[in-house]
């Protein structure tokens, strides 16, 4: 019975951390672009 408790613990962990993992790629890859974007903008407008 411990067994399956710990494989099931170990299954969410790693499916947790995926997701995460993720997630995170996502915000740092949207933050460049906005940040890119900002900076094009500004570029523009001072010219």
């Amino acid at each position: 019975m411990k067994t399956i408790i710990l494989s099931i613990s170990i299954l969410s962990v790693l499916l947790l951390n995926s997701g995460c993992s993720n997630t995170w790629q996502g915000v740092k890859k949207d933050s460049s672009s906005a940040w890119k974007k900002t900076k094009e903008t500004i570029h523009e407008a001072t010219e």
